[in-house]
């Protein structure tokens, strides 16, 4: 057998839409605050895909499925991730907190806490709220929120694409979440 031999396709064991839709799922929620890029959409629903995450909310001017621009880095996951647009994303987090959903916004905040030093509750579901590619999350969102986490950054820009937060904060809660 070759070394380090790259896995073909069917050899993934990847789920069916039908498999997917019936799994358990992350206790996980994203919400998209008024996200301009149709490519950052459907890399978050990739992303979510990949992760099990139970939904996704697209908030305010977020376009919704189905679009080219949105399927082509999407890669069919807006099939598989249970999504819904919600035009006020004030009023989805006050619901969400209603129904005791934890609601963290993803920016920089006087009194954030680093991504590396959040660790998620067992039991607790969390709802995840990424904003705008330019002015990121609203701070009304932001004030609403039950906390807000940061991802530490150490060189010139301290900005990183909506798409690139989502895969990594996404990916740190759901290791902390499965393994700890």
């Amino acid at each position: 057998m070759e070394k380090n031999r790259k896995l073909k396709n069917s050899e993934l064991e990847r789920k069916s839409i039908g498999e997917f839709k019936a799994s358990d799922k992350t206790p996980l929620i994203i919400i998209l605050d008024n996200i301009r890029s149709l490519n950052n959409i459907g890399s978050v629903f990739r992303t979510a895909d990949a992760f099990l995450i139970e939904k996704i909310y697209l908030c305010g001017i977020t376009a919704v499925p189905p679009h080219k621009d949105i399927q082509k880095t999407a890669l069919g996951a807006t099939d598989t991730v249970d999504w819904q647009h919600v035009e006020s994303t004030d009023e989805l987090v006050r619901q969400l907190q209603e129904e005791e959903v934890v609601v963290i916004s993803v920016e920089q905040a006087a009194d954030a806490v680093m991504l590396d030093e959040f660790t998620p509750l067992k039991g607790k579901k969390y709802a995840l709220v990424f904003g705008n590619e330019v002015k990121g999350v609203q701070q009304s969102v932001v004030s609403k929120s039950d906390t807000v986490i940061e991802i530490p950054q150490y060189g010139s820009k301290h900005s990183l694409n909506i798409s690139v937060s989502a895969g990594v904060v996404i990916w740190d809660i759901f290791t902390k979440m499965k393994y700890k």
